[in-house]
């Protein structure tokens, strides 16, 4: 056997066994590696049948192929290492696998060392739904691998190892060099190095490849990161925690009253003056301020609002580079790391990156031990995370906890977060009833707390609940007006929920170019929000079947891959019905093994309605 201490399964590249000082065993077969592969990303197990019926569809003896090579890693790994039903993968002591800590991170994992695609250079034609399955996952890990690195890279910079920053960051853009996030965190550091010269010259390349390969302009995240600066705070005010503490409170009136430049303003000198008090819990508590106002108010979701709360954590005594630090019963609870650990995770859901929401989340749930509001924002959040992924019941679970949290701390606006987010799980799944009475106590909410700013997604869905109705009369003037709330605010993410709610009203009036017009304004958009993006290219692929547009098939593919990315496995089923209806027979094979795990009546009949069940 290989030396424990030192032994690494290497699934991301050419797939290998590698420990330090030896040459460990090898399984034998593509099929064992596929195996192997299958069982590390099904972290709660998975049938024997399904697992061979999924790799030897062809085998005369499935259940007998899939003994063999269970038993060939057994021979590599250990006795214990695979076994029982549902099968699991059980590393023996000392082992690692790095698909399995890109997915669930530990302080001492390098996201260095995860290069290359899910199994590369096998192929495996013979096992259509396997070799869906393998794109799916080649996909999902490869936005784990960026985001590791995009996160390491911000987690050197606050600790003050710029050059470690800029090798990570560096390293982020090779696999995706459109990556804005990561421009600006690169041309940051080498701010921070004193490399001006190279962060104007990372700063124009990025312009250029921006104009020539999108034809867009910079971004206005790299815009900041060569140019963002504090404002200066006067002279002769007084470094002290009561001027910190008065330019917090004149920022929650000014926030309060819609002056939003003003309050960041406000927010930006309190951070400055609390980082020369030299008070690290209060100077913790002005950034995580600051980066909650940008994200909520001014809709900011890049590099310089990660940056602050990795800055905030760096403040708080947390080290943000241990993503899944173990839990530590003798540190008393923080409300301030719990927000920030929440507003990260908040930005994953986003941004399409459950795996690393999770783990934020796990970390702001152990430090909001004792806090019933900060518990309710973050179930809220976890239950955002569990409707976009499709696990409808942990969603509905997560978020009718936090509602009773809300409930019990009085807080009418976290009670209308988390009701719409329940509206939105039951509209999914078709149970129209439920889904209308948590919309309308969330508007009743958003009224009294004249919470403008939220009124675009509330509206937005209830009208889309009597559109599935066939109510249009009803759904009409609730989706006109999530529109025109969007667009008043500005905000790209409500933006695209309310044009694919426009295009569904204009296909159900037969209005075929109309609902074509306002695909085209919401996929002109940029929300952040992972998921509307997806959910928007859903209703376009349909749109396009539907008028026979050749666009069809992009957009499909469009859709598969942003889903896989993401890890939204309903519309990952969806991409896959879309493409069965345009003809890829490997697709519809696909789609029965897919649905199967998804718990949502409303799919399985959109399936059957197609004859894809």
């Amino acid at each position: 056997m290989t030396d424990m201490a030192e032994t690494w399964i290497r699934l991301l590249g050419p797939p290998r066994i590698e420990s330090a000082g030896t040459a460990p065993r090898q399984p034998r077969g593509r099929k064992a590696w596929a195996v192997l592969a299958y069982l590390a990303l099904q972290p709660g197990g998975t049938g024997r049948a399904r697992t061979a019926a999924l790799l030897f569809p062809d085998a005369e003896d499935p259940l007998g192929a899939l003994r063999w090579n269970l038993s060939e890693l057994r021979r590599t790994i250990g006795a214990e290492s695979v076994g029982g039903d549902p099968l699991r993968l059980v590393l023996p002591a000392g082992w690692n696998c790095d698909v399995m800590a890109a997915l669930a991170p530990s302080k001492d994992a390098d996201p260095r060392t995860f290069d290359g695609e899910l199994l590369e250079g096998l192929a495996f034609a013979d096992c259509p739904v396997f070799e869906s399955w393998l794109e799916d996952q080649r996909h999902r890990l490869e936005n784990a691998v960026l985001t590791l690195l995009y996160e390491a890279s911000l987690a050197a910079l606050a600790a003050g190892r710029a050059d470690d920053a800029v090798d990570l960051a560096t390293r982020a853009l090779h696999l995706d060099p459109f990556n804005a996030d990561c421009h600006a965190v690169l041309i940051k550091a080498l701010v921070s190095l004193g490399e001006y010269r190279r962060a104007r010259e990372q700063a124009d390349k990025c312009r250029e490849l921006y104009r020539r390969e999108l034809g867009l302009g910079v971004p206005a995240e790299v815009r900041r990161a060569l140019s963002d600066a504090a404002p200066p705070a006067e002279p002769g005010l007084p470094a002290s925690s009561a001027a910190v503490r008065s330019y917090l409170d004149a920022a929650e009136a000014s926030l309060s009253a819609g002056s939003v430049d003003r309050g960041l303003e406000q927010l930006r000198l309190a951070a400055e003056l609390a980082q020369r008090t030299g008070d690290h819990h209060l100077l913790a508590e002005s950034l995580v301020t600051l980066s909650g106002a940008l994200i909520h108010q001014a809709g900011g979701r890049g590099a310089e609002v990660a940056d602050l709360l990795h800055r905030a954590l760096k403040s708080e005594g947390l080290d943000p580079e241990s993503l899944r630090e173990a839990h530590n019963p003798g540190r008393p609870a923080s409300r301030v790391a719990a927000a920030a650990y929440r507003e990260l995770g908040y930005l994953s859901v986003q941004r399409g990156i459950p795996d690393r929401a999770a783990g934020w989340l796990e970390q702001a749930a152990r430090a909001a031990d004792g806090f019933d509001d900060e518990r309710s924002r973050i179930l809220a959040i976890q239950g955002m995370a569990a409707s976009d992924t499709a696990h409808y019941g942990e969603a509905l679970a997560a978020l009718a906890e936090s509602s009773r949290l809300a409930t019990a701390a009085g807080g009418r606006r976290l009670l209308a977060f988390s009701q719409a987010l329940t509206g939105r799980v039951h509209l999914l799944r078709g149970d129209l009833e439920p889904a209308a009475e948590c919309l309308d106590r969330a508007q009743e909410l958003i009224a009294a707390e004249h919470w403008t700013a939220f009124e675009p997604f509330v509206a937005g869905l209830r009208g889309e609940t009597f559109l599935a109705a066939g109510r249009l009369e009803d759904a009409a003037p609730l989706i006109d007006r999530s529109w025109v709330m969007a667009d008043v605010a500005g905000d790209h993410c409500y933006l695209t929920l309310a044009a694919g709610a426009k295009a569904r009203l204009s296909m159900a009036l037969n209005d075929q170019a109309a609902a074509e017009s306002w695909l085209k304004r919401g996929l002109d958009t940029t929300p952040w929000y992972l998921w509307y993006r997806a959910r928007l290219l859903d209703t376009a692929t349909e749109v396009a079947i539907d008028a026979g547009s050749p666009a069809a098939g992009d957009y499909a593919d469009r859709l598969g891959t942003m889903a896989s990315r993401g890890a939204l496995r309903e519309l990952v089923v969806r991409a896959h019905s879309h493409r069965a209806v345009l003809g890829d027979t490997a697709a519809a094979e696909t789609i029965p093994w897919l649905a199967k795990d998804i718990d949502n009546p409303a799919l399985n009949e959109y399936l059957a309605r197609r004859g894809q069940l």
